[in-house]
């Protein structure tokens, strides 16, 4: 019974992808949003129920990243049709001005992230090389990014949601994320072995900061978090005595 908990919290995680994405195509983002991070809870629990139980496996690992590319792949790049549909929708004015294909194609360019997304799951299933640390942002992580922008946008406490929805802004986002889902740089993973701060301190230390900035920006400081993540990682390549390990089921 026990080899069967992770695969049904994996199946969590697919059911929280599934769900996000009809909210998101009925125009409720931000609820899609919460779905999101729903689904990347599940995503952490179960690499860290399936190395407790020590029941790990080929039909897990495959599980998991199906269900990783749909929460953290299409509904992602859902997420940026939807906003880019929102950026480049013509106004009243000049609705009659504007090839409908200009504003009805343009939004597809969030998709992708989600084309990326796959690759990054492909290479991270197939990359010998990653079984200690990532090369390359984990989709989850992408994922929270684009899925806190509808977030930042409803309670918009900095007034910036007119550059949010600028094109030209959702564009070049779309651009940096996908290169870095599939760039070759090495990134530590979020696993814990124990408890200890000899080996994990730069984990401790990245939470610390996220949860702060998460604490004092709100949804704003997701993006900014995950900004943090990579940069705590450029300094030097992941050492093998940071004792840094990446579960097959864990985040991709």
């Amino acid at each position: 019974m026990k080899k069967h908990l992770p695969n049904a919290i994996t199946c969590l995680n697919l059911l929280c992808g599934c769900l996000a994405l009809t909210f998101i195509f009925r125009g409720e983002l931000v609820l899609g949003a919460y779905l999101v991070g729903a689904a990347a809870v599940a995503d952490f629990f179960d690499g860290l129920l399936a190395r407790a139980l020590r029941v790990s496996s080929p039909i897990g690992k495959d599980l998991d990243s199906l269900a990783d590319m749909v929460s953290f792949g299409v509904v992602p790049g859902a997420i940026m049709f939807k906003l880019f549909s929102q950026a480049v929708a013509p106004g009243p004015e000049e609705a009659d001005f504007v090839l409908p294909s200009l504003w009805l194609l343009a939004p597809c360019l969030g998709f992708i992230i989600s084309i990326f997304s796959a690759l990054r799951l492909a290479k991270f299933n197939n990359d010998t090389r990653q079984t200690t640390s990532f090369i390359g942002l984990p989709t989850p992580a992408c994922t929270l990014v684009v899925a806190s922008l509808p977030l930042i946008l409803a309670a918009d406490r900095f007034h910036i949601g007119d550059f949010i929805l600028s094109p030209v802004v959702l564009l070049v986002l779309i651009v940096v994320l996908s290169g870095l889902l599939v760039a070759e740089l090495p990134l530590f993973a979020l696993k814990f072995k124990n408890l200890r701060w000899l080996g994990n301190r730069r984990r401790f230390i990245f939470i610390g900061l996220a949860l702060i900035l998460v604490a004092t920006l709100h949804a704003a400081g997701i993006p900014v978090a995950v900004l943090l993540y990579v940069l705590l990682s450029v300094p030097g390549r992941v050492r093998s005595r940071d004792g840094l390990e990446a579960s097959p089921s864990g985040p991709q």
